[in-house]
């Protein structure tokens, strides 16, 4: 049985790279994506796959990105991120900016490129990783949470549009994850990040890949529309039970 291939954007580290192994397991051709090349080679040389850098947020980058991929069945919308914690009086355009090019428009350029592939597969699946921020609000997240709703609105469209034709949608709400996301977010500083998650064991990238993995894996009738998961100390996106 030839594998399926499955492509990857955010590869190079955290959830990305956890989902290229849980994919790569399951017996998929593993396409993967990412800004870092440098990690991204490793990586696909260990899972026996290919590598190609990607900015989600450059046209012509995903333009290129795209070209290498003859076939398409499994597509997992992972680039993503925040930048800044700032109230909204206070808003830096740049870190908004960068928020919706990087989680809504790129979502958009890399799903509308590879539909036609996903289509024409028989049985294509597009994953999406939003975010229990695209679901609800927090102060000084507004850049961030606002990216993600429209992030859940545009994936939940599609799963409506295509309706009848054989595609299917799954939305991946992951709570709290242990990855590089805080650090980025505060441009480097460990220990406002390491802030984040203390007193509390919050999900790995690993816990968020084995959903992904299992989502992908349904028989071709089954859509799961949408998956929530949080680690248990975690009721909503501000509230959690620290030890």
């Amino acid at each position: 049985m030839s594998k399926r291939t499955a492509v990857i954007t955010g590869a190079s580290a955290g959830i990305g790279a956890a989902t290229a192994r849980a994919l790569a397991a399951a017996n998929f051709h593993v396409v993967l994506g990412a800004r870092r090349l440098d990690r991204l080679t490793p990586l696909a040389d260990e899972l026996s796959g290919t590598a190609h850098v990607l900015d989600v947020t450059d046209p012509e980058s995903v333009a290129s990105f795209v070209r290498y991929i003859s076939e398409c069945d499994v597509l997992v919308n992972n680039a993503g991120g925040a930048r800044g914690m700032e109230r909204i009086e206070a808003a830096d355009e740049d870190n908004w900016r960068w928020m919706w090019e990087t989680n809504v428009l790129g979502t958009l350029r890399l799903t509308k490129a590879l539909l036609p592939k996903l289509v024409d597969s028989g049985d294509g699946h597009v994953l999406t990783v939003t975010s229990v921020a695209g679901h609800e609000v927090y102060d000084g997240g507004a850049g961030y949470t606002s990216a993600k709703h429209a992030q859940s609105a545009l994936h939940r469209t599609l799963r409506s549009e295509h309706l009848g034709q054989p595609i299917r949608f799954t939305e991946i709400v992951p709570g709290m994850v242990e990855t590089e996301f805080s650090l980025n977010r505060f441009e480097g500083d460990a220990e406002r990040a390491e802030g984040v998650y203390r007193g509390l064991r919050p999900l790995s990238a690993e816990d968020v890949a084995e959903v992904i993995a299992f989502a992908a894996t349904r028989p071709p009738h089954v859509n799961l529309d949408e998956i929530v998961v949080k680690p248990r100390a975690q009721y909503n996106g501000t509230r959690a039970h620290r030890e």
